[in-house]
């Protein structure tokens, strides 16, 4: 009978808070640059979620593959996915980016982001690019720092 209440339950959620992308969705083959302005923000688990709002031409800035990041746990080659690093083919304007659980968010120090905030993030979209406009974050660029979210930091 819980089963079933649960069920229940979880069927009264919106589409949205139903899904959850784990990283086989994710092509990480092609990496992708996005940036511009938060326009909502969920910092909860099982993931904190952004709504980012792009700019009308987005490209991916030339320092991109030359920035320094940090030591992380996970064996990430993250020079060689900031060099390979490219727009969307898409051209939403809105799109949802899934950081990391909120553990790991602390782990890193990194303080709560709100709407207003200006920020850029490298990471995956669904494979071809099928679906809703999401990207799961690998490198979070804001506020003049970085964070590597695949793991802990190192």
């Amino acid at each position: 009978m819980q089963r079933r209440t649960f069920l229940m339950g979880l069927s009264a959620l919106p589409l949205g808070a139903q899904a959850h992308h784990g990283w086989s969705s994710f092509d990480q083959s092609r990496p992708i640059y996005l940036e511009g302005k938060v326009t909502r923000a969920k910092w909860q688990n099982p993931h904190a979620e952004l709504e980012l709002e792009l700019p009308a031409s987005l490209s991916v800035p030339a320092d991109l593959a030359r920035r320094s990041l940090p030591a992380q746990t996970a064996p990430v080659d993250g020079p060689a996915l900031l060099a390979k690093a490219v727009v969307p083919k898409r051209k939403d304007r809105k799109w949802e980016i899934e950081l990391a659980p909120l553990t790991r968010m602390q782990a890193w120090n990194v303080a709560e982001i709100k709407p207003g905030t200006e920020l850029s993030v490298v990471g995956f979209t669904l494979t071809e690019e099928k679906g809703d406009p999401v990207l799961r974050a690998e490198y979070l660029f804001v506020n003049g720092k970085v964070y590597a979210l695949r793991s802990s930091p190192a």
